[in-house]
């Protein structure tokens, strides 16, 4: 019998059950979020990360608990936004691991804060990558929180894929910039979600204009309202437009958010708005 399941591909009985008593704890761990949003993007340098970790900041910030997941498993960029240093520990009983709190309210997984060397490159196949992102979930003292944000790589592969069956009732929200080349990569991930049954909590459209610093005029250096059209044609909502700005560019090479507090600047209002929105919607 052990012969016939090994020629048919079935995992070993010891290796099945240990499969099962995993996916069993990922389940029991899940009912500790309220609401599950992955972040994604059809394309790279979107500013996906970005919307990710400030999300997750600015939902802390009103007072939720948030759980930050970094599953971007080759290009992590989590930690360094945020400016968190350290690795991830043990937990006092030694059978869980212990994420980052970047905030008392606020807690941070990502592959980083494992490697010793921060610049090491992870060259890992799919089932290696989908049992990691897996153990994110079963593996890590995850404490009751009303968010789980998850940040996936660019693009419709492995991990958003093992999101999508494991995490069953997760929201997208699909981050994008206006020009034609990154909105034909979006559709590709709207696509993906409405074939994975993921509902979108909508779009994001980053990029929007850049904001001249000395005569104040809006310069469309992407176009203009590209997200918007394409959120209206897929018959979904747009949960806000971000213009591009220097400083959030410094301040993410920093891992700083002082941004946050510079009420009159034009990223921090349109970025506040998208919290509110994001708030409202899962209420």
């Amino acid at each position: 019998m052990a012969q016939q399941r090994h020629a048919r591909g079935e995992p070993p009985e010891d290796r099945r059950a240990m499969l099962e008593a995993q996916d069993a704890e990922i389940r029991e761990r899940l009912k500790n979020f309220k609401h599950k949003l992955l972040v994604m993007s059809g394309k790279g340098g979107v500013g996906k990360s970005t919307v990710a970790a400030y999300l997750s900041v600015g939902l802390a910030r009103k007072g939720f608990r948030v759980g930050l997941m970094d599953v971007d498993l080759h290009g992590p960029s989590i930690p360094r936004l945020l400016g968190l240093k350290g690795n991830i520990l043990s937990s006092p009983e030694g059978n869980k691991a212990i994420p980052l709190q970047y905030m008392p309210n606020l807690e941070v997984m990502s592959i980083e804060t494992l490697l010793g060397d921060k610049d090491a490159a992870t060259i890992w196949r799919g089932p290696l990558k989908i049992g990691v992102i897996k153990q994110f979930i079963a593996d890590i003292a995850w404490t009751n929180a009303d968010y789980l944000i998850i940040d996936s790589p660019p693009g419709t592969g492995d991990e958003p894929l093992t999101i999508a069956q494991v995490i069953p009732d997760t929201k997208a929200i699909i981050v994008t910039t206006p020009q034609e080349i990154s909105l034909a990569d979006v559709r590709k991930s709207i696509n993906f979600c409405r074939q994975v049954h993921m509902d979108i909590l909508g779009l994001i459209e980053n990029g929007s204009g850049l904001i001249c610093p000395h005569c104040g005029k809006t310069i469309d250096l992407y176009k203009t309202n590209g997200g918007m059209l394409t959120a209206k044609k897929a018959g979904l909502r747009l949960l806000g437009s971000l213009p591009l700005e220097p400083d959030i560019v410094t301040e993410g090479d920093n891992g700083t958010v002082e941004w946050m507090d510079k009420k009159d600047l034009p990223y921090t209002i349109g970025f506040t708005k998208i919290v509110d929105m994001v708030a409202e919607l899962t209420k």
